[in-house]
């Protein structure tokens, strides 16, 4: 079992290492296109599809092992990260009515982010692996 905790510990160290070049750009793109073109939910949909993008394309070749054909993949993939968006959208629609997080847009985006990783791990860990959880009980001996 703590094998199996220390792989899961690390593959979303990695995880999150990956995904932290899409997570720049998608957070810095919102910030850019908020304050000078769009409204928050507009721009939470740009700055995230665009993010998405250059998440798989980390993922595929650095993180998952492909257990499916990559047009399986990307497709899952796709609508895991759609769903992410959705959610991510909502939330920042959600938080956005309350004064302090309308104020501070770094502050919902970052939030909001928090909240979808683990959303995201899991579900992108299906798509590629075909499984959720590690094997906790399986013995290496």
């Amino acid at each position: 079992m703590k094998k199996g905790l220390v792989s899961l510990f690390l593959i979303k160290l990695k995880f999150a290492a990956s995904s932290a070049l899409a997570t720049i750009v998608d957070y810095f793109l919102y910030l850019l296109l908020e304050s000078y073109a769009f409204s928050p939910v507009i721009s939470n949909l740009i700055s995230a599809s665009v993010g998405m993008i250059i998440n798989f394309a980390i993922q595929k070749r650095y993180i998952f092992t492909l257990k499916r054909k990559v047009a399986i993949v990307f497709l899952i993939s796709v609508l895991v990260s759609l769903g992410g968006v959705g959610l991510s959208t909502l939330f920042i629609y959600l938080l956005n009515k309350i004064a302090f997080f309308n104020e501070y847009q770094f502050v919902t985006k970052a939030i909001v982010i928090g909240i979808i990783f683990n959303y995201n791990f899991y579900f992108k860990r299906f798509a590629f692996e075909k499984r959720f959880l590690p094997e906790l009980n399986k013995r290496n001996d």
